[in-house]
């Protein structure tokens, strides 16, 4: 059977494995297996269990499970919480000032955790309530919340980044610099538009907002509690500021920076907050736990993923058909772009890049751009993933905070943001400096 055939059969049964409820690990894992059976017959398994535990034993993983926690520290504690008001409290008089205050929010605790799961459910147990109660339309509060939460892919410290770093064998230092203007910019965009709509909504002067008024008013009077809950949150920047600082300026390797942050964010939330009884520890290394088992079991699975398409040539195959195409670089971009934009709508950004990024940087190398560049142009990518069907991790997120708002509102709610990011993408590509003007700046 030729490799092409092979290849449709290999994802349309992953697409039904997924379409039943198949959780991502064990679908790719599974279709992994029958392939290479089919394939190579028995002895291959010796490789499906060699591949599947070598893959997650390199050392540069073990930045994961440490960045990982420092997130769920941060996340247990009610950093998100006084992150939230004092952000309020300064962008309570723009337009939808809310709103931009929880894109905001989103941005900084992104940084503080690395993920977007977390960031979109420790922002969004606040947000949405609030926004609501001042009379925000549902679909604008669950849209910004979920979008705000897409960052936590790309703005630094970036768990996505360090699995492109690793599969590419790119600098991840350099990666999360790379990550930083894009996603500042993206969150602009983000605030714009939410301006935007809210103005058009009426925003928290919608006449369904009786309170909303008095609500206004008991902001203003609490500004000393906020300004206090601002402080309790600037020690957590202190620690992310400072293991970017490590990570450029060559004092540690990302596993140690992600080691002493995890440490560090750990003891301050049990210090600034009291979090002295066991339970809410139990909590955090249970939270900790259970995503990095999730995170490794896909990398590990996408890894075997990966080898039995290699092994029946399938992406050899693909990778020379695009290679040949004689198109210009930036059609060839942009076909890229939709082959990276369709796999983000059915898999996780971590399987997506251990699977695709190490067949398709060659590839972006030899149409010379630039493999920093090309990571950001990546990974927002896979952020539009989140916000949209069938897969659309963050939409669920925001459906189990607010059960009562309709996916549809929810999806609706959401699909402008997936228009900001789709922006940025050519914004990247007409000004690629926009990504790689601070890394050359800071590490030449």
């Amino acid at each position: 059977m030729d490799p092409i055939t092979l290849g449709i059969i290999v994802a349309v049964g992953l697409i039904v494995l997924m379409a039943i409820g198949t959780p991502i690990a064990f679908a790719l894992g599974g279709v992994s297996l029958l392939a290479l059976l089919y394939d190579r017959g028995l002895p291959e398994l010796t490789y499906f269990g060699e591949t599947f535990f070598d893959r997650i034993a390199e050392f540069g993983f073990v930045a994961i499970p440490m960045f990982i926690l420092m997130g769920a520290a941060v996340a247990s504690s009610p950093t998100g919480r006084d992150l939230y008001r004092s952000l309020d409290l300064w962008m309570g008089r723009l337009p939808g000032g809310l709103a931009v205050s929880n894109i905001g929010a989103c941005s900084i605790f992104a940084a503080l955790s690395g993920s977007s799961p977390a960031t979109c459910a420790a922002i969004g147990k606040m947000g949405i309530p609030e926004m609501r109660t001042r009379g925000y339309p549902d679909g604008v509060a669950a849209g910004c919340i979920a979008a705000g939460g897409t960052l936590g892919i790309l703005i630094p410290p970036s768990v996505t980044m360090i699995i492109y770093g690793i599969s590419t064998e790119t600098s991840i230092g350099r990666l999360f610099i790379a990550g930083v203007v894009p996603g500042f910019m993206l969150a602009g965009l983000f605030m714009i538009w939410t301006m935007i709509a809210c103005k058009l909504a009426g925003g928290y002067n919608n006449p369904l907002a009786a309170s909303a008024e008095k609500l206004k008013e008991n902001i203003k009077q609490n500004v000393d509690s906020n300004m206090k809950a601002l402080v309790r949150v600037l020690p957590f920047l202190g620690v992310v500021a400072g293991i970017l600082f490590a990570l450029y300026g060559g004092v540690a390797t990302p596993s140690e920076a992600a080691g002493v942050g995890a440490f560090l964010c750990l003891a301050l939330a049990i210090l600034i907050y009291r979090m002295w009884q066991l339970g809410p520890i139990k909590l955090i290394m249970r939270d900790s736990l259970r995503e990095s088992v999730m995170i490794m079991l896909v990398i590990a699975t996408a890894e075997v993923f990966a080898y039995a398409l290699s092994s029946m040539f399938i992406t050899q195959t693909v990778a020379a058909a695009i290679a040949d195409l004689e198109v210009n670089r930036w059609v060839l971009m942009g076909v890229i772009n939709l082959f990276l934009l369709v796999a983000g709508f059915f898999l996780p950004p971590v399987a997506v890049i251990v699977m695709t990024a190490p067949i398709l940087l060659p590839i972006i190398l030899a149409a010379d751009f630039d493999p920093y560049w090309f990571a950001v142009i990546l990974t927002i990518n896979l952020e539009i993933g989140l916000i949209t069907p069938p897969v659309g991790l963050n939409l669920f997120i925001i459906k189990g905070i607010a059960p009562d708002i309709s996916l549809r509102d929810i999806l609706m709610g959401s699909l402008p943001y997936a228009l900001c990011m789709v922006l940025g993408i050519l914004l990247l590509c007409l000004f690629p400096g926009i990504a790689l003007w601070l890394p050359n700046l800071i590490m030449g």
